[in-house]
């Protein structure tokens, strides 16, 4: 009995050419620096979601910090999931 090879071909094109174009991608990122500046402010943020607006300022500040400890079994092995993002969005009239 033959074994097909174009369905298993046509598999092999299409994760061939997701594979190539992640690898594509990934070569084109520029690595980025760390600025301890804003590592100490994501540091010192407050759990939870919060927003304000300046009143002099036409933007509005927000940030967001998700931080908890997932733990593998009662006395299992755990790690800690510590998500935090500032964002700003300026709006002005032109």
């Amino acid at each position: 009995m033959a074994l097909p090879l174009a369905p298993i071909a046509v598999v092999a094109a299409k994760y061939g050419a997701v594979a190539l174009a992640g690898y594509a991608f990934a070569r084109q990122i520029q690595p980025g620096r760390i600025d301890q500046r804003c590592e100490d402010a994501l540091d010192e943020l407050q759990e939870g979601i919060s927003a304000h607006r300046p009143r002099d300022r036409d933007q509005v500040n927000g940030a967001a910090r998700f931080r908890r400890v997932i733990r593998l079994g009662t006395n299992g092995p755990g790690f800690e999931i510590d998500a935090t993002a500032l964002g700003r969005v300026k709006l002005r009239r032109v």
